[in-house]
């Protein structure tokens, strides 16, 4: 199970998680990281599309921690209906929503926690990964920041197919 931060413009739009461009990214990197985008169930830690105007387009908004608070509960009864094996936290808004908001993601990225870390938030999941959220490789810079950025996310995303691996 992978948890994102919020929906944004593209998702908003058409009702579901990680249908843009770095729903576009994510599923390239699941490929190379050997993850079958078929197993892997898409959500949230915040519901709504928080964001704001730009000329005619709408610009992600980072959410307030009473917004993750709020959504909470939802994100709960998915963990409790999906029962993940691994639970992964793309973005530090996600990893914080779900390991606390003391987590520091670059620091701790690419490591395979134990789900009583997440506070009781990870639920049946035997164990939590944060890594980058996929617009991160977007936003880079240049050409060699968005190739360093994708072989970290691919990198984290091993880490995960290894630890299903184990566990089937």
């Amino acid at each position: 199970m992978f948890v994102g931060e919020q929906p944004g413009d593209q998702e908003d739009r058409q009702g579901e998680p990680f249908v843009g461009p770095a729903g576009a990214m994510l599923d390239k990197a699941l490929e190379d990281a050997g993850i079958p985008r078929a197993d892997v169930y898409l959500t949230n830690a915040v519901k709504h599309f928080k964001w704001e105007p730009r000329g005619k387009r709408r610009i992600h908004k980072k959410p307030r921690a009473s917004e993750i608070k709020a959504c909470r509960p939802w994100l709960q009864a998915e963990l409790r209906a999906v029962k993940p094996e691994v639970l992964v936290c793309l973005g530090a808004t996600a990893a914080q929503a779900v390991l606390g908001p003391q987590f520091k993601l670059m620091q701790n990225r690419g490591t395979l926690l134990d789900a009583a870390d997440a506070k009781g938030l990870a639920g049946p999941a035997h164990a939590v990964v944060a890594t980058i959220h996929p617009s991160a490789v977007l936003r880079a810079p240049d050409s060699e920041g968005r190739r360093a950025a994708y072989e970290s996310l691919v990198a984290d995303l091993k880490v995960v197919a290894k630890a299903l691996r184990r566990r089937t």
